[in-house]
């Protein structure tokens, strides 16, 4: 069998390395990690020559446009990159009959709904960015459409964090520099290991033998469980580190709340990115190997604590 994981230097695609390289993978499973070196994906072409060569059998789709705000003034090559792409990768994945994972984002809400959002809620993106995510989801889902070849998961997911550049480790780095911050708290998401991320992404598509499973093609809203804002996320993060013998310049009680309006940026984000992962649980657990829900059952805020303990540890920040 043949993974191509794309976006191989992202938090998403280092997590998809390193879950893979702690695992036991049969001889017969060749892995192949695609960067930019590799791959220039918002060319068409060279995805499409990339694709036919290796002739993957699964497809991990962790590339993306993410630069939320830039996204306003650079809307082709978001498009190009966030809505091209798996619809290329999507073609591929029906015609040679392979099992595609694509990754999106609470941007595709609007944020105006009360609760946590299910994954047939109608989509309303506010800027370019989760635009451009929505018609990426749209054209994966046009082109499974009608069809019983390949199978398709496409996972949102919210605040992501892992080995690269977040919100964590930028609040981690201003705490030390200065005396005070000011945190947005009146948006509300679920922070996100990229590390449960992949765990979670093959809990549902692949056996321990590394065979694919079959599953029911969709949206998944993979999160975890809980909820957060950004000001409730930034004093734990501080304090984890405070506790682990960081010397921060910041005082916890100088961390302050504000509202989204006084923080204006190019592009609007949801107010409310609450997502339910209910239906991404049941999935699993259908599967009959409980232990695998045992990453459904922990909270956000323990990730985090972890992930701050070993950014401490090993002197990352």
């Amino acid at each position: 069998m043949n993974i191509l994981v794309f976006g191989k230097d992202g938090q998403l695609g280092r997590a998809f390395r390193s879950l893979f390289n702690s695992l036991s993978v049969p001889k017969v499973v060749n892995i192949q990690y695609v960067g930019r070196a590799e791959c220039d994906v918002s060319d068409s072409k060279e995805l499409e020559v990339l694709l036919i060569n290796n002739k993957p059998n699964f497809i991990i789709n962790a590339s993306a446009y993410t630069a939320v705000d830039k996204a306003e003034s650079e809307a082709d090559l978001a498009y190009a990159i966030n809505a091209k792409v798996p619809e290329i990768m999507a073609r591929y994945a029906v015609l040679h009959g392979a099992t595609l994972l694509h990754y999106s984002t609470d941007c595709v809400f609007d944020g105006s709904k009360d609760g946590f959002y299910v994954e047939g809620d109608t989509r309303n993106p506010l800027g370019v960015y989760g635009k451009s995510k929505a018609a990426g989801e749209e054209a994966v889902e046009r082109v499974f459409a009608d069809t019983p070849n390949g199978q398709f998961a496409i996972f949102r997911t919210s605040w992501v964090y892992g080995n690269g550049g977040n919100f964590i480790r930028t609040i981690l780095r201003l705490a030390k520099e200065r005396e005070e911050l000011k945190i947005i708290h009146d948006q509300l998401g679920v922070p996100t290991s990229a590390d449960w991320l992949a765990k979670v992404s093959l809990d549902l598509t692949l056996d321990s033998a590394f065979h694919i499973q079959s599953f029911i093609s969709g949206i998944y809203h993979a999160v975890p469980a809980g909820e957060a804002t950004w000001y409730g996320l930034a004093s734990l993060v501080a304090r984890v580190a405070s506790d682990d013998g960081i010397e921060l310049k910041v005082k916890p009680e100088c961390i302050r709340p504000i509202l989204a309006v006084e923080y204006p940026l190019p592009a609007s984000r949801p107010m409310n990115s609450r997502m339910d992962h209910s239906k991404l649980r049941k999935a699993i657990g259908r599967r009959g190997d409980m232990s695998k829900l045992d990453s459904f059952n922990g909270l956000w805020s323990i990730a985090v604590e972890d992930y701050v303990k070993a950014l401490t540890k090993n002197e990352l920040i």
